[in-house]
Order: structure tokens, then sequence, then C-alpha cells
């Protein structure tokens, strides 16, 4: 009986100590597999989603209904540097009345070397680039300011901004498509009448032909 006994607990002991060889087997393999979900549960920074974004419409267009009294609110992000009022002093950066259309980094303020080396004016494209992103427009600026990433918003300062004292006229818009559309519908409605004039000239062509007697 005691045999018995004995044989039956070295075969239980050797069953646990296969499922448990079993285990950690199967935990060590398989460490050094990363295993990805097919579609994140959230958004993880860094990651790309695949979709491509959407570059929006064009600046004039944002432009044509931009609304400065929305503008004069996003200003409020800039007004702890600047003024904006006529004859407005200068503060961690400068008096922005009027500045739409002047030299870029023109007065007396002192501008960092790398604004100076941009040239030019304040454009609205100009202007529009660098509130998007101060640091890619100038690399090396002493704006501390990260920039305003919404189109819309970016508009609506820059309304804001000309109607202080500026009055740089609007850019145009660029041309809808659909007048595009309707010019190749009126081509290819042409050619297929051109064709039709052709097929009917020979029809007759052919039905003035003397016939050959069978």
């Amino acid at each position: 009986m005691s045999d018995s006994n004995t044989i039956a607990g070295w075969v239980l002991g050797a069953g646990i100590a296969a499922l448990g060889l079993s285990i950690v087997s199967g935990k060590y393999f398989h460490a050094d597999k990363a295993e990805h979900l097919e579609k994140p549960g959230y958004a993880i920074a860094g990651v790309e989603s695949g979709e491509g974004g959407d570059e929006g419409p064009a600046l004039a267009t944002l432009l044509a209904s931009a609304d400065a009294a929305a503008g004069e609110k996003q200003f409020a992000k800039c007004s702890s540097c600047h003024t904006i009022n006529a004859g407005g002093a200068a503060g961690i950066g400068p008096n922005l009345h009027g500045m739409m259309g002047k030299a870029i980094a023109s007065g007396s303020f002192d501008y960092s070397g790398a604004l100076k080396e941009v040239g030019g004016n304040w454009t609205w494209e100009q202007m529009d680039a660098w509130i998007a992103s101060p640091r890619k427009f100038a690399n090396g600026t002493k704006m501390s300011f990260a920039g305003i990433g919404n189109a819309e918003d970016r508009a609506a300062l820059l309304a804001y901004l000309n109607s202080q004292g500026s009055n740089l006229p609007l850019p145009e818009a660029p041309a809808e498509e659909p007048a595009a559309e309707e010019g190749a519908d009126e081509a290819t409605a042409e050619g297929e009448e051109a064709a039709a004039v052709e097929a009917a000239e020979d029809a007759t062509a052919a039905a003035e032909e003397p016939q050959m007697a069978e």
C-alpha cells in the first residue's frame, strides 16, 4: 500500500513540475514579442493614425469671412507682451498698431537677429506663418509664444490686427473649382457636337455616291 502511495506521489509531483515548466517556458519565449492591438483604444502621442490631415481652406478664403471681433478675443493671448493702441508703449514685445504691411523687424524695438534676417514685409501670408509658429518662421527668435494652430483663429486675429491702424487690402480669393468644371463640360459638349456634324456629312456623302448595279 505504501509503495502505491509513493508511486502516486511521484506521478503527481511530476505532473505539477511539467505544468510549471510549461508555464515558465511560455512566458520566456513570448517575453520579447510585443503584441499590438489592431487599433489603439485611445490616441497615443507620437503614433501616426495613418489618416492624412486636411489642409483646409486657403488663407484668402478664411480672411474673406474672418471676424475681427473674434480676433480681438484671440489677441488676449498676445496682450501680456504687446500693446496695439496708437502710440502704445512697447512691452516684452513691440507695439503692434499699424503693423500689417510694415517691414518685418522695423522700428526702434530690439528685435532678434533671426527675425531681422527674414526680410520683406508683414504680408497676410507672412504674419499668418509667424503666428502659426514663431520659432519655425524665424529660428532663433526671442519670442517664446508657441503659436496658434487653428487656421480660422489665426485668420480672425489677422483681421483684428489689420483693423488696428493698418487696413491692408485683403488677398484675392482663389477661383472656385466649379467654374473649371463648367468649362470642361462645355468643351465636351462642343466635341460631341462636332463629331455629330462630321458623321452627318459622311452619311450624306455616302448617299450621293453612284450605286453599282449587281
